[in-house]
């Protein structure tokens, strides 16, 4: 490979890894070239799932910033699934893809510089998506609210309520101390 064709090269992945949320890396060592064409469909759009030099890999991660455990990872032959979107997704792509292909080994990844373990990924492909977590808070959210306008709405209820009591209490010793007057100016006569 030329100069050039390597500058080139390094400075195309250095836009993937500071322009990405997220990769993993992986090995595929053994897998056919269907498959990885399967497996780059499963990715969709979110991935971008790229067979790389590992030495031009280590120089971009570098320029990037990227975690030296990451770099330490790039060992035989590796590819990295570059994520723009939810990181989760593509990181459970990537395992039902392992599951089904054991050749595909997932060696570990970064989220935005900071590097993960192989266990650390495949607990992040465990979580549910963004998007199922995001509907879960707002749901709490939700019934947080509902219930503090519950209770903002029963104190006003709860006044009323005592006030009438009270009332209903004042007329009732209104009466009451009434009477007795009453029966002592009858006496009296």
């Amino acid at each position: 490979m030329a100069r050039a064709d390597k500058d080139a090269a390094i400075a195309e992945l250095k836009e993937e890894f500071q322009s990405s949320n997220g990769a993993v890396l992986t090995e595929y060592r053994g897998l056919t070239v269907a498959q990885v064409k399967e497996l780059r469909g499963n990715l969709g759009e979110t991935a971008r799932f790229r067979v790389v030099k590992n030495t031009l890999t280590r120089r971009a991660a570098d320029e990037a910033g990227v975690d030296e455990r990451f770099r330490d990872l790039l060992e035989g032959p590796s590819a990295i699934a570059f994520v723009r979107g939810d990181v989760v997704e593509a990181a459970k792509g990537l395992r039902d893809f392992a599951k089904d292909n054991p050749l595909l080994v997932i060696k570990g990844g970064f989220i935005d510089g900071k590097a993960m373990s192989a266990e650390e990924v495949t607990k992040l492909a465990d979580l549910e998506s963004r998007e199922v977590l995001l509907a879960k808070l707002a749901g709490a959210m939700k019934g947080s609210l509902s219930n503090a306008a519950a209770l903002f709405n029963a104190l006003p209820t709860q006044a009323a309520q005592l006030a009438e009591a009270l009332r209903a209490k004042r007329e009732q010793s209104g009466e009451s101390a009434e009477a007795p007057a009453e029966s002592a100016e009858a006496s009296a006569e």
